[in-house]
């Protein structure tokens, strides 16, 4: 073949085409652009990055939680990024994941659905907990986890330093859900509330609930509410609820508190509608039907006053 004669010539002519090729690769595969993410990342004394923080978006999650990640995209998760840091003078490590959901109120769904009663809560950000090497900590629209390892008895004192030199930079920190407030005090379990986006009790038509466990005496239920849309939409909830214990054949007892029902799963649920809300009380046991009552009239009357969040 004449012009492959020299081998300058075939040189010429194979950098040529790398070129060519390498470019059309290039073209079809734009870098990644920076997430903002980053922005939020702790800038600490003595530690540096590793690696390039990497993110992760709802057709990615898969990739680095697969097992929890369907839960999250209940949430209309957004985004994740996740960095890694190392101190420069010992072996101690930090990983650091930011989880963007959004608003406030998705964030606190995800980190109600993980943090335990129980835990060891810190005042950083709206909340935190601090767990065998991890503070996990709610801001905002964001829920962040800081996972340190080989740092012994300084863990703690990393992982608080990360966490706090982050909400600093969070311009709109939010606070924990105003409807929280909802739930009567007496018997509350503390830091057990959640909130629930999407197939609340299970079912499908009812989402946007907010959940609480209570324990009075020797008496253990939840209380729980959820907020619609408007008067209208509340009403058509209630109504496809009651519609399912129609179709099962559980009788629906109604009287001038609301309505009563016997669940083959959360024992007597006693229910009202209260505006665009829907108030109920679940897991009460044969005896204690009062107790359902009485919840049920004081969530209700506070629900009655609230306007549209």
């Amino acid at each position: 073949m004449k012009y492959l004669k020299g081998k300058k010539q075939g040189f010429g002519l194979a950098a040529v085409l790398l070129l060519l090729f390498s470019g059309a690769a290039f073209q079809q595969k734009p870098a990644a652009t920076a997430s903002p993410l980053a922005s939020l990342l702790p800038q600490l004394t003595n530690w540096k990055l590793t690696e390039e923080p990497r993110p992760f978006r709802p057709d990615t999650l898969f990739e680095y939680i697969d097992g929890a990640a369907e839960v999250y995209l209940s949430y209309d998760f957004k985004e994740l990024l996740v960095a890694q840091f190392q101190e420069k003078s010992s072996k101690a490590s930090m990983t650091v994941e930011i989880y963007d959901m959004g608003n406030g109120r998705h964030a606190f769904g995800i980190y109600s659905a993980e943090r335990y009663p129980e835990s060891r809560f810190l005042p950083i950000g709206n909340q935190g907990y601090l767990d065998e090497g991890t503070l996990n900590f709610l801001v905002g629209r964001y829920y962040v986890k800081l996972l340190c390892f080989e740092a012994g008895t300084r863990s703690e004192e990393f992982l608080t330093r990360g966490a706090k030199d982050m909400t600093g930079k969070i311009k709109d920190p939010g606070s924990l859900p105003a409807l929280l407030t909802v739930f009567p005090k007496d018997g509350l379990i503390a830091n057990g509330e959640k909130f629930i986006l999407r197939n609340f009790l299970g079912f499908k038509f009812l989402g946007n609930g907010y959940i609480a466990n209570y324990k009075v005496n020797d008496v253990e239920f939840d209380c729980f509410f959820i907020e619609g849309k408007s008067d209208e939409e509340a009403g058509a909830m209630l109504k496809q609820y009651l519609d399912h214990f129609a179709k099962i054949g559980q009788p629906v007892e109604k009287q001038a508190y609301g309505i009563h029902v016997k669940d083959p799963y959360l024992k007597h649920v006693f229910l009202a509608q209260a505006g665009k809300f829907l108030s109920g009380v679940s897991k009460i046991k044969d005896g204690s039907e009062e107790v359902g009552r009485k919840y049920l009239e004081a969530m209700t009357t506070v629900l009655k006053g609230k306007k549209a969040v």
